[in-house]
């Protein structure tokens, strides 16, 4: 089989429905899979996913498995060639799913490949990064990051100077939507399984830099992102004392920055 589509799921049965219908409706290719990989599975999804698409191979969860746990379940039982991982809330527009596979597979050099994000008012959605360091934690999670300073250093993070019009090569993509090959896969390895929500995605990209493969951010190919900042909108006393999504990212920063304590990036262009 050419390519595996796994869409992960958590507790939004409507926006899931409305992503599997964006694929059905937008896909021209015909060797391919979907697979629905849902956590801390309710009743109405395994319900809508039963009756609505019996040909859909739906792997619910009794338990919150996190982003890195879905997709080692969808990947598990896949059979693709490729593998497309997308959220829940994407919807993919006409043949950006086909734009993606036929560029990786012109360029065998490519471990993971992203498209342009964008909301549904055709803004764009930051979804290619620079890699994080504790500053960036502490910039973006406190009113520090409204200095001049700080606003300059989130601006280079978010890589705000690049027009996002061209491909280019990235340290790291938004998990939301991204493809690879299995056999990338099968020498760098799934998602680290430390990570239960952030910072899965930089740790898998810089991994894949690491075993040599390239990260590329593809605006040739766009996928719409209903996406909610769940942890941001307050001050920063507020989010610490009430925002449990912010204390999980701060948890997941510094996993991360204790795995790659002393250990140089990847270089690339």
């Amino acid at each position: 089989m050419e390519l595996s589509i796994i869409i992960t799921s958590y507790k939004n049965p409507e926006l899931l429905k409305v992503c599997i219908d964006s694929i059905k409706n937008n896909i021209t290719l015909s060797d391919y899979e979907i697979i629905v990989a849902d956590s801390e599975t309710e009743e109405k999804t395994e319900m809508m996913m039963r009756e609505d698409y019996p040909q859909i191979k739906f792997i619910p969860s009794k338990e919150n498995i996190g982003f890195g746990g879905t997709v080692r379940n969808g990947y598990g039982v896949s059979q693709g060639e490729y593998v497309l991982i997308l959220n829940g809330d994407i919807l993919v527009k006409k043949y950006s799913i086909e734009k993606l596979l036929e560029y990786a597979k012109k360029n065998p050099q490519i471990g993971i490949i992203g498209p342009k994000l964008l909301g549904f008012n055709e803004a764009l959605q930051p979804s290619c990064f620079r890699y994080y360091t504790p500053l960036t934690i502490v910039y973006r999670r406190t009113f520090l990051g409204k200095l001049k300073i700080g606003q300059k250093h989130i601006d280079k993070f978010l890589m705000k100077e690049f027009d996002h019009k061209s491909i280019k090569e990235v340290d790291w993509i938004q998990g939301s939507a991204m493809m690879t090959r299995r056999m990338a896969i099968s020498k760098v390895g799934l998602l680290d399984s430390q990570f239960k929500m952030y910072f899965e995605d930089v740790d898998w990209c810089r991994r894949f830099w690491e075993n040599n493969y390239k990260i590329i951010y593809f605006p040739e190919a766009e996928m719409y992102h209903y996406h909610g900042r769940g942890s941001a909108g307050k001050n920063v006393i507020q989010s610490l004392l009430s925002n449990r999504l912010t204390w999980l990212h701060i948890k997941s920063a510094i996993l991360y920055f204790w795995k790659y304590w002393g250990k140089p990036l990847p270089k690339h262009k």
